[in-house]
């Protein structure tokens, strides 16, 4: 089986990038329990972080997976309930610890710094726009690095925070953060530059890029220049231990309920076993066909990665990412080795514009990385059993995901709560062959913060 989860932006900080010690230094818990997988070392999930044993103490809100709401903020079933989107997503942006865990991502911080500080023309005395501020860092970057008047938009009460760090650093009549949502503010002027870390999870997560999409068209001048101004979202099939940690962690799970069973019998007089399959399918959901917010060694990667989207965040509207549909290609480049399933991740890059380029042009990508995960990491999605492949076999893939009627921050196929890949396997030597639908449920899950239902609906021979 493979799997997904309800993947929320507002809990990116409760997936800590937790791996290999020589990758990322561990966080200080004694449940990280690193699984290894030819040589490479990797961590169970982000929910072994801190914030997610805070989550489960009833500390956190759980939020919702996925992607923000048609162009008018609303979902295709009508108006969003703003009180439970701020509960769902963006509360969890008024914390500084949350803003902490970002801040101290390298990768991320590097790449807008350099973006900001390399390409000082597109700000020096020009106006900007930066879409969700958060604690202000990207306004104030481009303050210093010249910009005449920058306006942070922020929708919760990080906002307060910001503006103190922007006293802090006397900048106060350059930087004005003002609080709201991005679709209902108003500015004085058109802007020259827009600049935003709106990306989550496998980039599309909670879709905060519907709100810069919306700044764009309100505020941008034609001329202007998006920050970053393209995307690409990638995906690879994999190798991994954690796939039989799962299954062992379900069988345990298995053998707790079978004496839980014996003792209710025994003490009280009620025998529970009618409950056993539908307990065994709500484990194997949450064990067994649930996805793992991971940073993965590069030696994981089993195959060629292919890219299932391209964005240009100066031309893209909603509607153009209200689905990823993708037909693509990879093939095995390791000698024979399990084939445990795909992982998903993305990058984007600050180009400028055609006419107005960056003079220098920045990367940044959360690909798998032997020293520079990030606090995205990626997204894996697991075969139960796994499937053993040689070197050249040939995976050719049907990728569909499109937005949710239901709930503007899920996604699901037209007629199902379901993502859809069709998955053809061969072999130089004919000696595997199958076909599978792997059915990924896009539902909100109870069970944790990086995790995406799923199954797998055909058996395949290996």
């Amino acid at each position: 089986m493979v799997g997904c989860s309800g993947w929320n932006r507002g809990e990116r900080q409760r997936a800590l990038p937790v791996c290999d010690p020589d990758i990322i230094p561990l966080p200080s818990t004694p449940q990280a329990d690193v699984r290894e997988e030819d040589g490479a070392h990797e961590s169970t999930s982000g929910r072994i972080s801190s914030d997610w044993k805070r989550h489960r103490a009833g500390e956190l809100e759980l939020g919702d997976w996925g992607l923000n709401g048609e162009e008018d903020g609303g979902s295709s079933s009508g108006p969003v309930d703003k009180g439970a989107d701020f509960a769902n997503y963006f509360c969890t942006y008024g914390f500084l610890y949350h803003q902490k865990e970002m801040l101290s991502d390298r990768v991320r911080m590097d790449a807008y710094y350099n973006a900001v500080f390399k390409n000082k023309h597109h700000f020096q005395g020009k106006t900007v726009l930066d879409v969700g501020t958060g604690s202000g860092i990207l306004a104030i970057w481009s303050a210093q690095a010249g910009a005449r008047k920058v306006y942070a938009v922020e929708a919760t009460k990080m906002s307060e925070h910001a503006r103190t760090l922007v006293r802090a650093n006397n900048l106060q009549d350059i930087v004005e953060v003002i609080e709201g949502s991005m679709e209902e503010i108003d500015l004085p002027e058109k802007v020259d530059v827009i600049i935003s870390e709106w990306m989550g999870y496998f980039l599309l997560r909670e879709s905060m890029f519907d709100s810069v999409i919306c700044a764009r068209d309100r505020w941008l001048k034609p001329t202007g220049v998006m920050y970053p101004s393209h995307a690409r979202m990638w995906v690879a099939p994999i190798r991994s231990g954690l796939v039989d940690q799962k299954k062992n962690d379900y069988e345990g799970a298995m053998d707790d309920w079978y004496g839980f069973l014996e003792d209710t019998k025994d003490y009280y007089g009620v025998d529970m076993s009618v409950l056993t399959k539908p307990f065994s399918e709500e484990q194997q959901k949450y064990y067994l066909q649930t996805s793992l917010w991971n940073n993965l060694h590069p030696n994981q990667v089993i195959g060629t990665a292919a890219v299932i989207k391209e964005i240009d965040c100066l031309t893209v509207s909603v509607n153009d990412i209200l689905q990823v549909k993708s037909n693509f290609s990879s093939v095995i480049n390791m000698v024979p080795t399990r084939f445990c399933g795909f992982a998903g991740w993305f990058d984007v890059h600050f180009r400028g514009r055609g006419e107005d380029p960056a003079q220098q042009e920045i990367e940044l990508t959360t690909a798998p990385s032997p020293n520079n995960g990030t606090h995205w990491g990626q997204q894996v999605f697991f075969f139960h059993p796994p499937l053993h492949v040689d070197e050249e076999t040939n995976l050719n893939v049907s990728f569909l995901m499109t937005r949710s009627k239901e709930n503007h921050r899920l996604m699901e196929s037209e007629d199902s709560n379901e993502l859809l890949i069709l998955l053809s396997i061969s072999t130089p030597c004919k000696c595997l062959q199958a076909r599978a639908w792997l059915i990924l449920e896009m539902d909100v899950c109870n069970v944790g913060m990086q995790q995406i239902c799923a199954g797998l609906m055909a058996g395949i021979p290996f």
